[in-house]
């Protein structure tokens, strides 16, 4: 066995041990505490609501074990059982061009890796979100936004493939650099185009007609200093219960989106003091402060396959033969499938910063709205949502990209301002 083969099952083994385990203990701690509503939110959520969010935390969290078996499966019998193998060899009798035998046997392998996955997102939501109340999709509409998501993923994706692969096979050794910056491109083209073309193939949006809101909201966010091109209202009721609110776009095209199920369930202060936390997350750049962080690793994960594109050890220890394909579309690839089996102890990590910009949020949110407000529209969408007010503190410390409830709320209280 080679070496790398090695290390690459130690990792995947470690990697699906560690996912197992964390789901367990979540599943365990949240059933420990189920009994009991937290002693702040007792006045506020009743015992049969924080049962339900439970019972929906562990449904959520048990379906996710079919979902890590299927990974690893696939992820063997494409590299190790040899199914790259045998699907670039497929495409070499009818492609002679290796531009598009590698455009194209990339995407036949996600294309078979999502047809994989299918069922199981159609069981998350027509079998779980179903029995919890969340789901307002038909069949009809799951398939036609899949037909719509792959459309837009050859639309947008095949050009951007193309170019990462000429630009492979074309520019020598220094081609991960002139890769990185056609990245940078793309990302912000569809940064700009989203809130505009892409996302109203998905949902309806419309003006804001509250006239009262639409004051309250244009005051908040004078004080605060931000312009946005508009303040809309997202259909998201025609699929779901779950209700939120983001920003969309920059430049001018930034919008301020709010779903109708958020704007029925909370008052107007609240929906102001959620607001003022999303103008938190602007006012301290963490949009960009992300992006610039996802474009340096972007950066750094180009050098390294360009390293790995030039060693042997690499293919080989996958199980791919080197001589049978075209290197760079096969390194490509490879390097996509392998390496969240690499980097998945940098979750943490990730949640971490995540979550410190959370709690940024929310101190801007208390000073310039109200810390009361925000609480209580918090405890009112982790009803709605069904969110567990008690999650495992490693499981949420591993995963979660917000603080878990109590320790939020703790957190607003702590501003001085309730």
């Amino acid at each position: 066995m080679q070496t790398f083969t090695l290390i690459f099952l130690i990792a995947l083994l470690l990697t699906t041990a560690i996912q197992v385990w964390l789901a367990v203990r979540h599943i365990r701690y949240v059933r420990a505490h189920q009994d009991r509503v937290p002693e702040e939110f007792s006045s506020q959520i009743s015992l049969n609501d924080h049962r339900k969010a439970a019972d929906y935390t562990c449904a959520k969290t048990r379906a996710g074990y079919p979902g890590i078996l299927l990974h690893v499966v696939l992820l063997l019998a494409f590299t190790l059982g040899g199914g790259l193998n045998a699907l670039s060899s497929f495409w070499a009798d009818w492609l002679s061009d290796p531009l598009m035998h590698g455009i194209v046997l990339i995407i036949s392998t996600f294309l078979l890796m999502s047809l994989a996955e299918l069922p199981l997102s159609y069981y998350r939501t027509f079998v779980i979100e179903e029995q919890y109340g969340f789901n307002k999709m038909t069949p009809a509409m799951f398939f036609a936004d899949l037909v719509k998501q792959a459309a837009l993923g050859l639309l947008l994706g095949a050009p951007l493939l193309f170019c990462v692969l000429w630009l492979m096979e074309k520019m020598g050794e220094s081609w991960w650099l002139y890769a990185w910056f056609a990245w940078i491109a793309f990302n912000l083209f569809v940064l700009a185009i989203f809130p505009t073309w892409i996302a109203p193939l998905f949902n309806k949006f419309t003006p804001l007609e509250d006239a009262t809101l639409k004051t309250r909201i244009e005051q908040l966010m004078s004080k605060c200093g931000f312009k946005a091109s508009g303040l809309f209202v997202m259909d998201g009721s025609r699929r779901s219960n779950h209700g939120n609110a983001y920003f969309t776009g920059f430049g001018k095209t930034k919008r301020i989106v709010f779903f109708d199920t958020l704007l029925a369930r909370l008052d107007p202060s609240e929906i102001e003091a959620v607001l003022a936390h999303e103008l938190g997350h602007f006012k301290h750049r963490h949009v960009i402060k992300r992006i610039v962080v996802s474009f340096a690793m972007s950066l750094a994960f180009l050098w390294l396959l360009g390293y790995l594109m030039q060693q042997n050890w690499f293919y080989q220890g996958l199980g791919v033969d080197v001589a049978a394909v075209p290197s760079t579309a096969m390194a490509l690839l490879l390097f996509f499938l392998v390496m969240p089996v690499f980097t998945f102890l940098l979750h943490p990590i990730s949640s971490l910063y995540s979550r410190k910009h959370e709690f940024e949020a929310d101190a801007y949110a208390a000073q310039n709205s109200s810390a009361d407000d925000l609480i209580r529209a918090l405890v009112k969408l982790y009803q709605d949502n069904a969110a567990t007010l008690t999650p495992d503190p490693l499981h949420s410390a591993f995963y979660d990209s917000h603080p878990p409830a109590s320790i939020r709320v703790a957190h607003l209280q702590s501003q001085g301002q309730v």
